[in-house]
């Protein structure tokens, strides 16, 4: 029977032997169609090229479009085409781009099928989803292609960030910012340990509380923003439908009713000018919030400007949406025809403008002319639907340098880092007070969507502003991190290195073989040297260095904790330690996982190699960061010619551990006053590749060799 099964689906959440990114490692079965390329099935080629045409878009090993289908046609496998159909199934999900690779395991018929996974269930949906398919295509059998889309672009919106988190976490990794998705929803930080940030959505951890409580009630925010001088219009809060129409009599109309608390503009109510519209905003009202306001009507358009750590990054203008007749159809279907089929509308967060419905204040609108959604207006009628729409048309550019400034100053007055000023205006490029403009409500966490994808004008990167604010001056967020690999005296290397970091006064954490611990204190005992125990240090909020044990089985199994590191450290490689539990079953696939530690390097940080290990020393171009190398023999050719370089390396001279830069030596301690060498010489490779890391971490000699004449091992119990 010809069939495609998942023998073990594996989950490498960060970096790892196929790519820098997460991905899903499929292990499939192809059974008896590894007899059966591609182009021995009849007609296979033309309905997978039906239902996916945007397979066209795919290179493939050809580096050209349409390259991936030319193999389909001169005959390919089903592992290879299940990647290619995985990626472009996420691809028309909303996930563009994205790794893959397809390679023979040992087992004839047995494949590692990899895929970038955005999200780990998305991606597993989407790799069964695409085994369905290509059998449907290798049988001939029906499938439902855009139905098998709509339901992964449903998970899409469900489980991935959402629009305006995702510029700010784009953002940050334009600038190498490191990001951790704390929950399932919006709440993600950025950097690591105590260099760490916040945020959810648009508000960061430099968000005040109070600021937010103060920008919910609309009254108080109005009577602050007023003692300071800033324009806003004159009204009070309301107690009743009678009260609000008193209040609207002394105001003089048109004037405005909405919720003092509400937000994203629900409830609100603009140019009421009789009892009966009062009186029936304010019953909508009060459902949207716990209290109502009646303000003057402000001559104008609502403008949306957004403040980002007291400077003005973007404006948009909302729109006044109106249909016009035709003398045939009703309202309700010119809404639909004229409005609700532009495609920038829609009902998820990707679309800038939201479908209009004939909602209370629409109807309110329509009856002010002698309409409903069911009259039909004269031929060239127009008829205005809704006087204050999305805010959709980008004016940053235009926004008067006083008005900016104003805007700046409503948002501290608050106590908002990050604020959605709203503010009613005739011409957004002349001063309020010339046209009695006025600020109408400050917002906490606005959405950033209408400036990224504005219906009409310039995108604005919103995003990297909001990076700027929290990070300035390039600051990407880091503490050091030290990884460690390697086939042995990985253990003990990661303990001298945490033991170092913490004499230099740096508060370490450290999660290994023996345990998890901060500042040399156990949090937890038993091998800890995994994924999810160094992901726990990481987003420690009190750490300010920290050292991660990484045996090959992890990075084989569970990738790396972290995107990049200050330090790499690798000990030694044993060839024969193949893990056929991880499908790595021969020298050059050990050589790809272990690599991975080399590459993660940073530049401007450093890898530690043991120059004693001729594979490793290969592993040297790999590092984007300097090498320095550790070995038993100062006159080892490696270590020679690196020296002549200008390289650093750690080395035995004379009975001496020396800390060598290109042509100058410094002895740093005598072989016999280490303590760990008084019961084990076995332990003197991992000094030496201990000491490295320390010195690459800017550690001075003296502290250096304070912490290997003072250290003690951990006990394991």
């Amino acid at each position: 029977m010809k069939s495609i099964e998942f023998l073990k689906i594996v989950h490498l959440r960060g970096p790892n032997m196929w790519t820098y990114r997460p991905v899903l490692e499929a292990w499939v079965d192809i059974g008896e169609l590894e007899d059966c390329p591609s182009n021995t099935i009849p007609g296979f080629y033309e309905r997978l090229s039906a239902w996916l045409p945007s397979l066209i878009e795919h290179r493939c090993s050809y580096e050209e479009r349409g390259g991936f289908l030319r193999r389909v046609q001169e005959g390919t496998w089903p592992g290879h085409i299940l990647e290619h159909v995985t990626l472009e199934l996420q691809n028309l999900a909303g996930m563009p781009g994205g790794f893959g690779k397809a390679r023979e395991m040992v087992k004839r018929g047995v494949y590692k099928v990899v895929v970038r996974a955005w999200h780990e269930e998305i991606t597993r949906a989407a790799l069964y989803a695409g085994r369905d398919l290509v059998m449907a295509a290798i049988e001939d059998k029906p499938y439902d292609v855009a139905g098998t889309i709509e339901k992964l672009k449903d998970m899409v919106d469900d489980l991935l960030l959402g629009p305006s988190t995702a510029a700010i976490v784009d953002a940050a990794d334009d600038r190498d910012i490191p990001a951790i998705r704390l929950t399932n929803a919006n709440l993600v930080q950025l950097g690591y340990g105590s260099r760490q940030r916040r945020i959810w959505t648009a508000e960061t951890d430099r968000t005040s509380a109070i600021g937010e409580s103060i920008s919910r009630d609309k009254d108080l925010t109005k009577e602050l923003l007023g003692y300071c001088g800033v324009p806003v219009p004159e009204g009070r809060m309301v107690e009743s439908a009678e009260d609000a129409w008193e209040a609207a009599q002394d105001i003089g109309l048109p004037v405005c009713v909405k919720p003092y608390d509400g937000n994203h503009g629900r409830g609100v109510f603009i140019d009421l000018n009789s009892k009966e519209e009062v009186e029936t905003a304010y019953g909508v009202a009060i459902d949207e919030g716990s209290g109502v306001m009646v303000e003057r009507s402000l001559s104008g358009v609502e403008h949306r400007l957004l403040v980002v750590g007291n400077k003005l990054v973007a404006a948009n203008k909302g729109d006044m949406v109106a249909v016009t007749g035709d003398g045939a159809a009703t309202i309700q279907q010119l809404i639909d025809t004229q409005i609700n089929s532009d495609p920038r509308r829609g009902t998820t967060e990707e679309h800038p403008l939201n479908h209009i419905r004939i909602d209370t204040a629409a109807r309110m609108e329509l009856e002010r002319h002698g309409y409903t959604g069911d009259s039909v207006p004269p031929s060239g009628k127009d008829v205005i639907i809704q006087r204050a729409g999305n805010h959709a048309f980008d004016v940053t550019d235009e926004v008067h340098p006083e008005t900016a400034r104003i805007a700046c100053l409503a948002a501290k007055i608050v106590g908002l880092d990050i604020a959605g000023i709203d503010l009613v205006c005739n011409d957004i490029s002349q001063p309020l007070a010339t046209q009695k403009g006025a600020i109408v409500e400050v917002n906490a966490g606005p959405s950033l969507l209408m400036h990224l994808k504005p219906a009409v004008g310039t995108p604005r990167p919103v995003g990297k502003a909001i990076i700027e604010h929290l990070f300035p001056d390039n600051d990407t967020g880091r503490v050091p991190v030290v990884g460690i690999t390697g086939s042995r005296d990985t253990t003990i290397v990661a303990q001298i290195v945490a033991s170092l970091l913490s004499y230099g006064n740096r508060y370490t954490g450290l999660a290994c073989a023996n345990g998890l611990y901060l500042n040399g204190r156990a949090i937890e005992k038993g091998n800890c040297a995994r994924w999810e125990h160094g992901q726990r240090l990481l987003k420690n909020r009190n750490v300010e260095s920290i050292v991660i044990e990484n045996p090959p089985a992890t990075m084989a199994g569970e990738g790396l904790p972290y995107d990049r590191c200050q330090v790499g450290v690798m000990t030694a490689m044993d060839n024969a330690a193949l893990m056929p539990e991880h499908g790595i079953e021969n020298s050059d696939q050990l050589y790809k996982v272990m690599r991975t530690q080399v590459d993660v390097v940073l530049k401007g940080g450093a890898t530690v190699l043991n120059a004693d290990d001729p594979t490793l020393v290969e592993m040297a171009e790999y590092s984007d960061g300097e090498v320095i190398y550790f070995g038993a023999d100062a006159a080892a050719p490696v270590i020679v010619a690196h020296r002549q370089k200008g390289g650093r390396a750690v080395v035995l001279r004379d009975g001496h551990i020396i800390l060598a830069a290109a042509s100058l030596e410094a002895p740093l301690i005598e072989i016999s006053a280490v303590p760990l060498l008084q019961t084990s010489q076995a332990h003197l490779p991992g000094i030496l590749a201990a000491l490295g890391a320390g010195w690459a971490l800017g550690l001075s000699s003296d502290m250096l060799r304070a912490g290997i004449e003072t250290y003690l091992p951990v006990s394991a119990d």
